[in-house]
C-alpha cells in the first residue's frame, strides 16, 4: 500500500464549460488528465453527477481505485469557503450553486480527503508553484475573462482571507458612478475591462451608429461580439475596437495601481483568455503602475502574462492539496 504522503493527488478544475481532471504525482508532476463538458446550464446536481463521473473515469483509465488517491482536491468558481469545502456563492458561469457542499459531497462518495478553492485563487497557485511565478515570493494574479478574477501569493503561501474569500479583484471599485455589476456594485472593475464589459461596449457603440470592420467579422451578428473577435479587429487597425482596447486597458491599469500599492508584490501575472491580447491589454497597465503607483512598489513589480493557460486552476489545485497534505 502506497503511504497517504507517496500518493498521487487528483485535481478539478470545474469550469463554466469543461471539467479538467488531472492526476499529479507527489513531486507535482501531472501523470494524466482529462476533460468532460460541464453542461452547467443543466444545473447543480447534474455536474456534480458529471463531476462523479469525470473522476471515476479519470481513475478507472488509469487503472487506479479512489483508495490508491491520497487527496482530491478541487477548483471551483464562485465564493468558496475553503475550510468547510462549501460553495457559498455563484458566478455567473455556474448559477444555481449556493450553499452547495461540495467537499462533503465529493469526500463522502470517494471516501477520499478532499477541498475546496476558488479558482482564480488556485490558478494563482497553479503559476505561482509550477509557471510565471516561480522563483517570487508575492504575487497577485488578474483572471480575464468573461468576467475578472483573482488569486494572491504572500509571502509564499496562498492568501484565501478569514473564510476563503479574498481576491475578488473584478469587484473593486474602479469608477464609483459606472456600470451595476451583477454583484449590486457599481463601477466594477469587471464591468469596465472584463472581456464581457469589451464587447458590451463594442455592440453599444455600433447600435449608435458607429462604424466598424466588427460587424464584418461576425456577419451582422452582433451578439457574436466577443473580446477574441475585437482583439483580431485592433490588431487590423480597425478605430473603434481599439478605443474599446484602450477603455478596458485603461480601467485595468488603474486596478494594477491600486494592486500594486496594496500588496506591493513583485509580480503581477494577467492569466485567463483575454491574456492572449498581449501588450494591446498589458502595456497601458505597465506604464500607468510606472506613472501613478508608489515607487517604493513600481519600482519592484513585474507585470507578466500567465504561462500554464487553462491548465493553470487544476495545477494550483493539486498545489493545494501536496501543501494540505504536509500540514498534517
Amino acid at each position: 500500500m502506497i503511504e497517504k504522503n507517496n500518493a498521487p493527488v487528483l485535481a478539478v478544475d470545474i469550469g463554466g464549460t469543461k471539467i479538467l481532471t488531472a492526476l499529479f504525482s507527489a513531486d507535482g508532476k501531472m501523470l494524466a488528465k482529462d476533460v468532460a463538458p460541464t453542461l452547467a446550464q443543466e444545473g447543480v446536481d447534474a455536474v456534480i453527477s458529471r463531476l462523479g463521473s469525470a473522476i471515476d473515469n479519470l481513475l478507472e483509465n488509469n487503472r487506479m481505485k479512489p483508495s490508491q488517491v491520497g487527496t482530491i482536491s478541487i477548483a471551483c468558481a464562485g465564493g468558496i469557503d475553503t475550510g468547510r469545502g462549501v460553495v457559498v456563492t455563484t458566478s455567473p458561469n455556474m448559477t444555481g450553486w449556493v450553499d452547495v457542499p461540495l467537499g462533503d459531497i465529493i469526500r463522502e462518495k470517494f471516501k477520499v480527503d478532499t477541498y475546496v478553492v476558488n479558482d482564480a485563487s488556485a490558478a494563482a497557485l497553479g503559476e505561482y508553484r509550477f509557471g510565471a511565478g516561480r522563483g517570487v515570493k508575492n504575487l497577485v494574479l488578474f483572471t480575464m475573462g468573461t468576467g475578472i478574477g483573482g488569486g494572491i501569493i504572500a509571502d509564499g503561501k496562498l492568501y484565501l482571507g478569514a473564510v476563503g474569500g479574498a481576491a475578488e479583484l473584478g469587484h473593486m471599485t474602479i469608477d464609483a458612478s459606472g456600470p451595476k455589476c451583477g454583484c449590486g456594485n457599481t463601477g466594477c472593475l469587471e464591468m469596465l475591462a472584463s472581456g464581457m464589459a469589451i464587447s458590451r461596449d463594442a455592440v453599444r457603440r455600433i447600435k449608435q451608429g458607429d462604424t466598424s470592420y466588427l460587424v464584418s467579422l461576425v456577419e451582422g451578428k452582433l451578439e457574436n461580439i466577443n473580446a477574441e473577435i475585437i482583439g483580431m479587429a485592433a490588431q487590423n487597425g480597425d478605430r473603434l475596437a481599439r478605443d474599446v482596447m484602450a477603455r478596458a486597458a485603461y480601467y485595468l491599469g488603474i486596478g494594477m495601481v491600486n494592486v500594486a500599492n496594496i500588496f506591493n508584490p513583485e509580480m503581477i501575472v494577467i492569466g485567463g483568455g483575454m491574456a492572449e491580447l498581449g501588450d494591446m491589454l498589458i502595456e497601458p497597465g505597465r506604464r500607468m503602475v510606472a506613472e501613478r503607483a508608489f515607487s517604493i512598489s513600481s519600482r519592484v513589480v513585474r507585470i507578466v502574462t500567465a504561462q500554464l493557460g487553462n491548465e493553470a486552476g487544476v495545477y494550483g489545485a493539486a498545489a493545494l492539496a501536496l501543501d494540505m497534505r504536509r500540514q498534517e
